[in-house]
């Protein structure tokens, strides 16, 4: 990755679905731009206030993983400032305290966070700081894969073609972010919030032992690269160990894609190309995103909306449950219930029961 020359004095990295330092593309640009750079994350209150249970194992997985940034922060000589609150408002306020020029931060697609950093993004425009943001969450933005005639596609399958062709002519090279923690700056900055005092209680998370925070993602990809090679032999059989485990991972970014997809393309074997194609069908959802933002809330051919459904409550709290009666459904669902996780084709199974 080109560096570049430093441009501002001080500059904010906003972490938020990237939890790690390695491969960063926003702390990067940051570090390669600014002279002294600041870290933050917010546990923003719009998305926590709106939960309907204060035992999350999301939310636990993400203080874990917050602390275990911070933690490697403060050993490369900066800090993680650890906020609680509305991010829209906590950012360009630590931004105007701290006196950056500029707040770094990595884009993300749902429409609720696209509003949200545009409001950041306007309200620090209001106090003469830029917002830059960069590509983090996937290989391929909707925009990069379109078809000939410059529109987003529709079907996989030729998505997914032109992806590949598309990533031979691209860098997967992670950015060289631990080149530059010289520039890291230490702010005074308050202990981490407990998990009580953002309002949620401990779950089973460790008592299964479920991997958090960049050691977690590390540990579990180490596995997964000695099974890789039988992953399309063994991936739709959810009593193996068939599977990566690192959707939660790449979910909060303790985990870089292009390092898994760079893993990937390399590996000359049936596992390695099937298991990339999986990575494919996640930049494809994010493009029908980015493309259909409507597609969050109702189908995605709005002709489906007007499909009747029964409804029935009692068939519902079956399926919650486990207890319809389908031996496959139930233990998937008890799974999940019980662990947070669930197989991929399992996922596949409950959902499609459901409708």
């Amino acid at each position: 990755m080109a560096q570049n020359k430093p441009i501002c004095a001080k500059a904010l990295v906003w972490f938020r679905r990237d939890l790690r330092t390695h491969d960063h593309a926003a702390f990067y640009h940051a570090l390669t731009a600014g002279r002294a750079v600041y870290c933050a994350f917010v546990f923003d209150t719009e998305i926590l206030d709106t939960l309907p249970r204060r035992a999350d194992r999301r939310v636990e997985f993400i203080w874990h993983a917050v602390r275990e940034l911070a933690s490697v922060l403060r050993r490369n000589g900066g800090d993680l400032l650890v906020l609680h609150g509305r991010a829209r408002d906590e950012i360009p306020r630590l931004a105007a305290t701290l006196g950056v020029q500029a707040v770094y931060a990595n884009r993300d697609y749902e429409p609720q966070a696209c509003a949200r950093d545009a409001a950041v993004a306007d309200a620090l425009a209001g106090q003469d700081i830029a917002f830059r943001s960069f590509k983090d969450q996937v290989v391929f933005e909707g925009g990069e894969v379109l078809t000939q005639g410059g529109t987003p596609f529709l079907v996989y399958t030729p998505y997914k073609n032109a992806w590949l062709k598309q990533l031979e002519g691209s860098n997967l090279q992670p950015y060289a972010v631990e080149q530059h923690f010289d520039k890291l700056a230490k702010p005074d900055a308050p202990a981490m919030p407990a998990l009580s005092a953002l309002g949620f209680e401990t779950t089973n998370l460790r008592e299964l032992k479920i991997p958090t925070g960049v050691t977690g993602a590390n540990r579990l990809l180490r596995d997964f690269e000695k099974r890789i090679d039988a992953y399309a032999a063994t991936r739709d059989f959810p009593a193996l160990p068939g599977t990566s485990q690192l959707s939660v991972h790449l979910r909060f970014g303790t985990v870089s894609i292009r390092s898994l997809a760079a893993l990937a393309h390399a590996r000359a074997s049936r596992g390695a190309a099937v298991w990339l194609s999986e990575l494919i069908w996640r930049d494809f959802y994010f493009a029908i995103l980015q493309h259909f933002p409507y597609v969050e809330k109702s189908a995605f051919r709005v002709e489906y909306d007007a499909l009747e459904f029964e409804n029935r409550a009692d068939h519902y709290a079956a399926w919650c449950t486990g207890s319809t009666g389908y031996p496959l459904v139930d233990a998937a669902m008890r799974q999940i219930n019980r662990t947070g996780y669930m197989h991929n084709r399992l996922r596949m199974v409950t959902a499609s029961f459901l409708v």
